[in-house]
């Protein structure tokens, strides 16, 4: 299949790199402390959406997490840079995406168990080799399609609980639906990162982000009109403090993953996305007494055994990802 580029490059020069230094367990000890960040993001994200709509959380995640990340750019002194971007449209198209994404799985985390939407989120990895086919004509072998199959199989052993006999519009089913949604929009984010990382900055990337999901997600505050529950509300003193620490937890954790790409690649980094699977079952269990069913455990190791296998398989063939990831804001970030 012919590449298709063309649908997401645009005209300019490639972007400087930036400094790295190979230090495996540096890397490895950053990563892990993001996901430890951005846990700590959902598990407040999921006590603040008792009172208050998604739509005003995710605007506090994009607006209050945009402060870290300016610091940290700031900080390496490429800031005025940051503001400059070759790819106007690409970001914002970006933006759209990942907003989505980052809709969808927020509605997932107050829906379900911390567990079940962690895991359902682990299909991301497999949707962007299918993307990548599709969208960038990526060839793609045997050996990652069977492992994609059977990842999906394994998203569908954790979707059965939720998916059963009863009523469509029960909570669960709802909540497995907006998973598996924000999900697919988190990996079709990551394909659209991956072209402007030809030509943009990292920082440029997470900045531009952050800057317009914050105006993106404003357009939710007249929902309110149409759908009561949705309506934004005036938070006191204790919600607007969830509110700004969602934020800020969410941007830490967004430097961490990014600074943790700048010591090792990406095939020593990315299998501990799935550490968070062990966050999610800890903080479920003693934060909001959920205790996962065995389907979705099940489902979680066959995802993962995929996943674990397509980024082995990605190593051996040289498709690095590093850049990508460094400049992704994952859905649940």
């Amino acid at each position: 299949m012919a590449p298709r580029a063309d649908l997401f490059r645009p005209q300019g020069a490639p972007a400087p790199t930036g400094m790295t230094r190979p230090a495996p367990l540096l890397g490895i000890l950053l990563k892990v402390l993001s996901t430890l960040a951005f846990f700590a993001m959902i598990t407040l994200l999921k006590i603040a959406a008792e009172t208050v709509p998604i739509g005003q959380i995710v605007f506090a995640r994009n607006f209050f997490g945009l402060f870290p990340v300016l610091a940290m750019v700031a900080f390496r002194r490429e800031l005025v840079l940051a503001f400059k971007p070759v790819n106007k449209m690409g970001h914002l198209w970006r933006a759209i995406v990942g907003l989505t994404a980052m809709i969808f799985s927020f509605t997932s985390f107050d829906l379900l168990p911390l567990p079940d939407a962690t895991a359902i989120g682990f299909a991301s990895p497999l949707m962007v080799v299918v993307f990548a086919y599709f969208l960038l004509g990526e060839p793609v072998r045997i050996y990652r399609w069977s492992a994609v199959l059977v990842g999906f199989a394994g998203i569908l052993v954790i979707l059965s609980p939720h998916l059963g006999d009863e009523a469509f519009d029960q909570t669960s089913t709802i909540g497995a639906i907006s998973g598996t949604l924000g999900a697919a929009f988190a990996a079709l984010a990551m394909i659209f990162v991956r072209k402007l990382c030809e030509t943009e900055r990292t920082s440029t990337i997470v900045i531009w982000f952050s800057g317009c999901a914050s105006v993106l997600s404003l357009l939710t505050l007249p929902l309110g009109w149409l759908m009561p529950g949705q309506a934004w509300v005036l938070p006191d003193a204790h919600t607007a403090m969830l509110l700004v620490l969602i934020g800020l937890s969410g941007g830490v954790g967004q430097i961490l993953l990014t600074q943790s790409y700048r010591f090792a690649d990406a095939s020593t980094i990315a299998p501990f996305d799935y550490v968070n699977m062990i966050w999610a079952i800890a903080v479920g269990w003693f934060l909001f007494t959920e205790v996962p069913e065995p389907a979705v455990l099940i489902g979680s190791v066959i995802v993962i055994a995929a996943g674990v296998f397509v980024i082995y398989r990605e190593h051996r063939l040289g498709l690095d990802r590093t850049k990508v990831r460094r400049a992704s804001t994952p859905s649940k970030s």
